[in-house]
């Protein structure tokens, strides 16, 4: 059995690292396994990574189509579920639900973009909670279940 003392690479899991440029004795000397002539045998040579040499490249070959938005805002949701489990948890301390708290509980990432509220799963839970959007069938169990949702403007 191995124990963490003396636990060892599987077989072939490793290889030697081939150490080019160390003179002509190494195997890997003179030209450095670059070959003779050409643009990727010079020093400080590099092609982008999407480079096909010369080749039309993929993102120029593929057709375009549809459209961004730039205008569209794109809310970070949080269902009832999720909520209804934090309220199991206890984890729910502050008696309306901010941005800050839901950041600090880890539904959110950041207190900068729109929260929106969706209707995912049961509430029987009484939350309060402030978000910038909610779907009707969210605020519908919201307050069924006696909490309040506010809209932020």
């Amino acid at each position: 059995m191995d124990k963490l003392s003396n636990l060892k690479y599987a077989q072939g899991s490793k290889k030697k690292r081939k150490r080019v440029g160390r003179g002509e004795g190494s195997g890997h000397g003179g030209t450095a396994t670059r070959g003779m002539n050409g643009q990727l045998s010079r020093s400080g040579a590099k092609k982008k990574a999407w480079f096909e040499g010369g080749q039309m490249p993929l993102q120029r070959r593929v057709p375009k189509f549809g459209f961004t938005n730039l205008f569209r805002t794109e809310y970070q949701v949080i269902n009832l579920n999720t909520l209804q489990r934090l309220a199991d948890d206890k984890k729910i301390k502050a008696d309306v639900l901010k941005a800050e708290d839901l950041k600090n509980l880890g539904l959110i990432s950041t207190t900068k973009k729109p929260i929106k509220v969706l209707g995912k799963g049961e509430l029987k839970a009484i939350i309060n909670i402030e978000a910038d959007a909610c779907s009707s069938s969210a605020k519908e169990k919201i307050e069924s279940a006696g909490g309040t949702i506010k809209i932020l403007e």
